[in-house]
């Protein structure tokens, strides 16, 4: 039900993403591919840039964001109590993401830290 509203408004927009809050959230990302994503806390908002790459294919972008998101969390739990270390974790998950695109299939484009890291590098 929750997701029919977002589809009927414009996901740019706070007050159609935050229709989608749930006071048991501690956190809400709206990727937004090249562009980066966006995150919402009970305590602050914002966006972190993405990456521009040669896309190939998207198959995996996702999975590859997610998980590499999931891989900070499970290492510092308190990531949503610190908006500069979630912002860091997004950066790296939005270059992980960009990188997982610029092959064919999902499995051999993942990337590893230091190719997130070197694409993080040479776009700052």
């Amino acid at each position: 039900m929750e997701s029919s509203r977002f589809r009927q408004g414009d996901p740019q927009k706070d007050d159609v993403v935050m229709s989608l809050w749930n006071d048991n959230f501690k956190l809400l990302i709206v990727t937004d591919g090249p562009n980066g994503c966006r995150y919402y806390t009970k305590k602050f908002k914002g966006k972190v840039k993405g990456f521009q790459v040669k896309t190939v294919d998207t198959t995996g972008a996702g999975d590859s964001f997610v998980g590499s998101f999931l891989l900070a969390v499970a290492n510092d739990p308190n990531i949503f109590d610190d908006e500069k270390k979630l912002q860091e974790a997004l950066l790296f998950s939005n270059a992980c993401g960009a990188i997982s695109t610029t092959q064919k299939g999902a499995i051999p484009a993942l990337p590893d830290k230091a190719q997130a890291e070197k694409l993080i590098k040479e776009g700052k």
